[in-house]
């Protein structure tokens, strides 16, 4: 068997937009982002975020560029690999509240386009893709629940029952992202259509439009005070007979499950490709900052323990981003489940990597890096949400331990010789 290459360069295409990019975050993005501020705390709706006029105008500049929908491969998006979307999706990092969006690549909106991309019906796809798609509406996915553990998501208690042409829904979500929004037009909404099923085939997703009577958006939720209304905040739902056509189900009976892991997968690479923007940020935030201040008797950037934290801020960073574009290689060249490792690896390392780089860079802004002045303890806040958002910390170990005790038994019982190298099963051909 012969190794195949990983090569992580930019080619010329990705390199050009990559280009266009950082030009859009220095001469336009970046100079918003207090104007996106603004025009949100001014907003009638404070959750509105997606009607401000300066988004409008970036959307507009982000289009001209060939930067729109960015994130999605085929005709549909610009067409691009998860290799060269990533070190775009980086960059957004760095103006993680208003980038993305910006480029029509946030979230929950990019996993919901990709569902019914690839899942939906072409009716579902002329009535909901097609506007999110322009931006012209925003989604959310409600699969999390109060009332169960949902780290395990065969566990969902909602309940999507069949009633002639119609599904009716019942049960409670909440940490609904994009929820507040009134401009979310539309729910990727998972429940329970066969409790007798194998449980793996119980599950279902239907969309419930937003004006779909009995559906109640029930109260905002915070992320350690944050509101996150410039991302449509966080919200509980409460589902009591809502009733949808049974055309609203996408895919079949039982599919929800499957559904939901396809959509995670690129949902995970693209936190983890927008949280490296933000160390890359930090990091900088942290060298300006101890370059500025004294104490006793030296500057900041002369003391050894902030040297350290920078020297290991910078080593740390690398080695998430190598790990990422890996997968994102595999995920291009062998697939999504060929990918499923290293994903699981991806979503364990960023949050702890960056949350660690965070700590830092807050540390060395002394009390100022607590406040509203700086990006940093808002920053810190999210990224610590990603220990739970797409699957918690002890699923994705628990996961990615098991599958390594089962490689190492299958290289226990092989001949003496193959025990003297790792088994690359994703590098050869």
């Amino acid at each position: 068997m012969r190794a195949r290459l990983m090569d992580f360069g930019w080619d010329a295409h990705t390199e050009e937009l990559r280009a266009s990019l950082l030009d859009l975050m220095e001469t336009h993005i970046h100079p918003a982002e207090p104007v996106f501020a603004r025009e949100v705390s001014e907003l009638e709706d404070p959750w509105a975020w997606s009607r401000v006029p300066v988004l409008a105008t970036l959307q507009e500049e982000a289009r001209a560029r060939g930067l729109w929908n960015a994130f999605l491969p085929g005709a549909k998006g610009a067409g691009l690999t998860n290799l060269q979307y990533a070190p775009l999706a980086e960059i957004t990092g760095r103006a993680v509240q208003l980038a993305p969006a910006a480029l029509n690549c946030s979230a929950p909106d990019t996993g919901n386009m990709e569902v019914l991309d690839q899942f939906g019906t072409s009716s579902q796809r002329e009535k909901w893709l097609k506007p999110l798609l322009r931006a012209e509406i925003r989604s959310a996915f409600a699969m999390t629940e109060p009332d169960v553990a949902s780290s395990d998501a065969t566990n969902i208690a909602t309940r999507i029952e069949r009633d002639g042409d119609a599904y009716v829904v019942r049960g409670r979500k909440w940490w609904i992202t994009g929820a507040m929004n009134p401009d979310c037009a539309v729910f990727i909404v998972m429940g329970k259509t066969d409790t007798s099923a194998e449980r793996h085939r119980q599950q279902s997703m239907v969309l419930v439009p937003r004006d779909t009577p009995g559906l109640t958006v029930v109260r905002p939720m915070t992320v350690m005070g944050y509101d996150d209304r410039d991302h449509g905040g966080h919200a509980e739902l409460l589902l009591d007979g809502v009733r949808v056509p049974a055309a609203n189900l996408i895919g079949a009976e039982g599919d929800g499950f499957a559904i939901a892991q396809a959509r995670l997968g690129p949902g995970r690479i693209h936190h983890c490709m927008r949280s490296i923007g933000v160390a890359e940020r930090a990091v900088e935030l942290m060298c300006t900052r101890v370059s500025s201040r004294e104490a006793f008797g030296k500057p900041l950037s002369e003391q050894g323990v902030i040297r350290d934290w920078i020297a290991e801020s910078r080593v740390r960073l690398e080695q998430l981003r190598l790990l990422v574009l890996k997968t994102a290689w595999l995920m291009d060249t062998v697939g999504n489940q060929g990918a499923h490792t290293e994903i699981q690896a991806i979503k364990i390392a960023t949050p702890a990597t960056v949350e660690w780089i965070l700590d830092k860079a807050i540390q060395a802004h002394g009390a100022g890096g607590l406040s509203q002045d700086f990006p940093l303890a808002a920053a810190w806040a999210g990224i610590r949400t990603l220990r739970f958002a797409d699957g918690p910390d002890e699923v994705h170990k628990n996961a990615l331990a098991r599958a390594e005790l089962k490689r190492q038994a299958v290289n226990e019982v092989s001949p003496p010789e193959s025990q003297l190298r790792r088994q690359p099963s994703h590098l050869e051909e």
